[in-house]
């Protein structure tokens, strides 16, 4: 294990705050931008990490959120089929990882990872980065091949470049949130432009949840067929990412979780949080590199301190104005973080093809790259049976793994 600072007496309420902190931003981010309650995403991230612990004994210092790779599918459900059907696409997408987590355990890890491989997850991770980027331009204020808002654009460029300064800080913990600094310096800049509307913040509860909130955990679960082929596929994709989220944070701390407690243990916890969070109404959880970040920085390994700091998001996802003031973000400031994020996204797809050293002058990948890349960038949906259809990203990520496994690889 590499050296560790000892965490005495309440330091570590103070360090489970940093770890709210770096979490925060992009946890509510995927509500603000699908249409989810963001109280719910908080409380859902809290209790999906004390979950996590649970099943791993509380060996792994990890944080769960929202994840991003979801984002599109939730958008398109929540608008179509409403809040009942995302939560069933969420509960499915859950026990996807309870059957990788089998599949782990019986095969063996090398085994399923070679249905993904870079060639594959690389593009689809792309893909779902690029399909968002017209969403963002957006709320940006841009529509009929113009940015026709001014205020809106101004607003959401002031955000931009809160971000790249603040990214762009060396040795600065203010590098891990840049998001919350973006989005606090966009509120100053939306109140001074009058896009500021603070009706809702006075109506809300100080403490407990908004009527809405109430309303999306109240509200049971429906599983239709175009719903689940929608959402639960995308936790394929997102296996690969906690592959690679559990090995980095084993890095930093020293340890292999993939051997103890286990990667079967590890997709078990995510699976589970995600079930929870569906039938609750949040997001779909994953592990998140911001925490493994704020474990570099400050060298503190225990995971009880990402258990408190799990334990300070359900209490912040309880206090109603807060959640309202959040609800009622201006769409500029969404924009200008939704810009840097979608296109983040896609440069991770861009990294992973990178870090892999794909040979592109092969025809073999290149065949498999722009089909994923054509599927699901121009399919929404595709009509399959009756009322059934599948997402262009599903049909996508079907076509990759199957072409994978079929196409002959140069010798």
């Amino acid at each position: 294990m590499k050296e560790s600072f000892e965490v005495k007496g309440k330091t570590k309420y103070i360090l489970g705050i940093q770890h709210v902190l770096a979490m925060f931003g992009a946890t509510v981010l995927v509500p603000i931008t699908t249409g989810l309650n963001t109280s719910l995403a908080l409380i859902c991230a809290g209790i999906g990490t004390l979950i996590f612990h649970f099943c791993t004994k509380g060996k792994v210092p990890v944080f769960l959120g929202s994840s991003f790779a979801f984002i599109g599918a939730l958008q398109m459900v929540l608008s179509e089929e409403g809040i009942a059907h995302v939560k069933g696409g969420i509960i499915v997408a859950g026990f996807i990882y309870f059957f990788m987590s089998y599949l782990v355990r019986v095969y063996g890890v090398e085994k399923v990872k070679s249905f993904f491989p870079p060639v594959v997850t690389g593009p689809i991770i792309m893909v779902i980065g690029l399909k968002l980027s017209p969403v963002a331009l957006q709320m940006c204020g841009y529509e009929n091949n113009s940015f026709s808002d001014s205020k809106s654009l101004i607003i959401a460029v002031i955000v931009i470049a809160t971000m790249i300064i603040i990214s762009s800080l060396k040795k600065s913990f203010f590098r891990l949130v840049p998001i919350l600094i973006s989005v606090f310096v966009g509120y100053i800049a939306a109140f001074i432009f009058g896009a500021v509307d603070l009706t809702a913040l006075g109506d809300a509860k100080i403490v407990g949840l908004s009527n809405d909130a109430w309303s999306q955990v109240r509200t049971f679960p429906k599983f239709s067929l175009t719903a689940i082929l929608a959402i639960a596929p995308i936790a394929l994709v997102t296996f690969i990412e906690h592959l690679g989220d559990i090995i980095t944070n084993g890095a930093v701390v020293g340890k292999d979780f993939m051997e103890e407690p286990g990667i079967d243990k590890t997709l078990m916890g995510d699976g589970l949080a995600t079930i929870v969070a569906g039938i609750i109404g949040g997001p779909a959880n994953t592990t998140y590199g911001e925490n493994t970040g704020v474990l570099a920085v400050t060298k503190v390994y225990d995971p009880k301190v990402l258990r408190i700091a799990a334990i300070y998001a359900i209490i912040l996802g309880f206090l109603g104005k807060f959640g309202a003031l959040l609800e009622n973000m201006p769409t500029p400031i969404m924009g200008g973080v939704s810009v840097i994020l979608f296109g983040m996204i896609s440069a991770v797809g861009v990294r992973t093809i990178v870090d892999a050293r794909l040979d592109f002058t092969n025809s073999r990948n290149l065949l498999i790259a722009a089909l994923i890349f054509v599927l699901g960038i121009a399919v929404d949906q595709i009509a399959i049976w009756k009322t059934v259809s599948l997402s262009g990203l599903a049909l996508a990520a079907i076509v990759g793994i199957v072409l994978n496994k079929i196409l002959p690889q140069d010798k």
